[in-house]
């Protein structure tokens, strides 16, 4: 597996990142335990050295499958976790009912990193994320306590999740960005308007989430396919039968340059996101093995520039169907 560099921090981290959520929250029902568990050594087999989870996944079921999985490696690995939700007793992960609210104050933001050291067996947490921006708690004040923590040696490098340009800004004036995580990938490109430009300005890292499209960018969903009440894709706009026939025609475009390529659409969809920057960690998200492993594979896919190019022609013709998320669950991003 290749190493990458998240911006100016030096922070290396594999190429390939492996997001953790789908195991405990949203993509249906929990996994098996033993099964993830065998999963995730599998991955730090693989040379997966980066693993993505949160306190709200879960709520906190999935911290603790990381932190218990991965702890005899944990000298070789940076775990990423997230703070900034009231966990309130309503909240229901099945298509994330009763919501939580978002909690950023200084002092919800030290409750939830000790809570975070318990779950992931850890003396110090690799790179923090705000999960999302709290309008009511000025940024100033999140950053100041990040830096507080650091300075304690609870936690290393500071980042932001679906953060607007200004916030990052701000953030980063106060204690020094390490990574910003935010949806990108083919059919989600906005962080390319002005984002992107400002990481690579103040040399921070950037993390996509959700890069294969939450699952649509592998081929194997089509206007037919259904979704559980417990898979959260089943309230979003980009996910009705209309959007998912009208979107195919990225999932062709991925395919048509994998059979050159002898890659899978997902391989070349992961491919591309490493090639648009050097400081690009896309983190995918698996519960299976094979998936795992086709998705680290990716590294190993080469995108000329004459590649690169026709992907960008053909995709600028494409208009992605449906919005990301609900309005209020994309209310919360890009602030």
């Amino acid at each position: 597996m290749q190493k990458r560099l998240l911006g100016n921090s030096r922070l290396e981290v594999s190429a390939i990142g492996l997001g953790c959520m789908g195991m405990s929250f949203s993509y249906g029902p929990p996994k098996d335990r033993q099964e993830m568990t065998a999963l995730l050594r599998a991955a730090v087999e693989q040379g997966i050295t980066f693993f993505d989870t949160a306190e709200v996944y879960g709520p906190f079921t999935n911290e603790e499958l990381v932190g218990e999985a991965l702890a005899p490696f944990r000298q070789h690995l940076v775990i990423a976790t997230k703070f900034g939700f009231d966990l309130n007793p309503n909240f229901d992960p099945r298509g994330m009912k009763g919501a939580p609210g978002l909690n950023s104050r200084p002092e919800h933001i030290k409750e939830a990193v000790e809570g975070s050291l318990r779950r992931l067996k850890i003396q110090t947490i690799d790179l923090l994320y705000q999960h999302r921006v709290d309008s009511n708690v000025p940024i100033e004040d999140v950053a100041g306590t990040v830096k507080e923590l650091i300075a304690q040696g609870k936690v290393k490098h500071f980042g932001l999740s679906e953060a607007g340009v200004k916030t990052i800004h701000r953030a980063h004036a106060v204690q020094p960005l390490t990574a910003l995580q935010s949806e990108y990938s083919l059919w989600t490109r906005t962080p390319e308007n002005d984002v992107i430009p400002t990481l690579e300005e103040l040399g921070i890292g950037f993390v996509p989430y959700s890069p294969l499209g939450k699952g649509f960018l592998t081929g194997k969903m089509d206007e037919h396919t259904t979704f559980d009440s417990s898979d959260f894709r089943s309230t979003l706009p980009r996910f009705t039968p209309e959007a998912l026939r009208a979107n195919q025609a990225l999932v062709e475009l991925l395919g048509k340059i994998g059979q050159r390529k002898h890659a899978t659409p997902a391989q070349i969809a992961l491919a591309w996101l490493l090639a648009q920057k050097p400081w690009i960690v896309p983190i995918p998200g698996t519960t299976k093995l094979h998936r795992l492993e086709e998705n680290n594979a990716a590294v190993a896919v080469e995108l000329t520039a004459a590649d690169l190019s026709e992907i960008d022609s053909a995709a600028a013709q494409i208009t992605v169907l449906g919005a990301r998320y609900p309005e209020k669950l994309e209310q919360m991003t890009g602030r």
